[in-house]
């Protein structure tokens, strides 16, 4: 009888707070939804390079870019679901100049071959937005040998930074942002097992990327002091996206409860409000969220850890970078 109580009591708990949460969806939307990127300034004859924008915040940025005028590029692994966003954005903003080209983060001989072929067509790039990622993801590694998440979320996009970085300086005022995460504030460098062989716990290897993604971001801004070029990292914010598609209980979570989550869109206006803010043109090394600075852990703002994951990163890579 006890039992059968409690159940009662649970069950009865549970839906007064779904009731509760469907009269208030509203309200709650409405906060989840955050800032919104308000500049008006147009791309015109500027090039926009992102990584991972065949879905997603990634998609959402190619779109407003390309109605501001520019040339936008998607850096894609599959190209064929690039080819497709690429249409929707042409569909969606009349006139858009949208490209597609394959680019496989795991893998740094594609990340050498994209850097080629793109410093050989392309002669300057204004924006650049390192945004594509792998989250939560059984232990795998890239082709390098890498642990997939720091493999694509950090050295990926380090080393494809570093090869476009010349074109990127010549083209000069321009803007590098790297989509980091609010949970860069769990994450510790982990220099005795970067890769998590000891180890491994997919919750705990993601917080490590997007720490290194903050660090990078301070670090790689501190280096470029005096060029016009730029570098900051955002936070998105909690989006509905495929993202989680490897974590059953965040999967869960985000059907119970999606009217906390933000629309891809949403979530797209931090990165285009770095991307674009006139108000910024010589902020770096910054973090953002919703439009506005935001606060970064103690661990993200340590010179010491961030320039010791650079030389790491540069050693892992097989890279000199002054």
């Amino acid at each position: 009888m006890v039992v059968v109580m409690m159940l009662f009591y649970i069950a009865t708990g549970l839906g007064l707070s779904v009731l509760v949460l469907r009269l208030l969806s509203d309200r709650i939307r409405k906060y989840a939804a955050g800032a919104v990127c308000r500049s008006t300034v147009r791309l015109d004859g500027k090039v926009a390079l992102i990584t991972g924008a065949n879905t997603g915040i990634g998609k959402e940025t190619a779109v407003d870019l390309a109605f501001r005028g520019a040339r936008v590029i998607l850096a894609c692994r599959d190209v064929e679901k690039g080819e497709e966003a690429a249409i929707e954005i042409r569909t969606r903003v009349g006139g858009a100049q949208v490209e597609v080209r394959e680019l496989d983060l795991a893998d740094t001989c594609s990340i050498r071959a994209f850097a080629q072929r793109f410093l050989q067509e392309v002669d300057q790039l204004h924006i650049l937005i390192n945004n594509a990622g792998v989250m939560m993801c059984p232990y795998m590694k890239t082709v390098d040998g890498f642990e997939m998440q720091i493999g694509v979320n950090h050295l990926g996009h380090f080393l494809l930074t570093n090869l476009l970085i010349g074109l990127i300086k010549r083209s000069a005022p321009a803007r590098i942002l790297i989509v980091s995460s609010l949970a860069h504030n769990f994450g510790w460098i982990r220099f005795h097992d970067l890769h998590s062989q000891g180890s491994y716990n997919s919750g705990l290897a993601y917080c490590q990327s997007k720490l290194a993604n903050v660090l990078f971001t301070r670090e790689l801004a501190r280096r470029l002091r005096g060029s016009n070029v730029t570098v900051n990292s955002v936070h998105p914010g909690t989006v509905q996206s495929e993202l989680v598609r490897h974590s059953t209980f965040m999967s869960l979570l985000f059907a119970l409860f999606p009217m906390f989550l933000k629309t891809p869109k949403e979530g797209a206006q931090t990165s285009i409000y770095c991307g674009v803010a006139e108000e910024l043109q010589s902020i770096s090394g910054q973090h953002f969220s919703d439009c506005t600075p935001a606060f970064v852990a103690p661990q993200g703002r340590s010179e010491e850890t961030a320039r010791k994951l650079w030389d790491i990163s540069c050693e892992l890579l097989g890279i000199e970078w002054d």
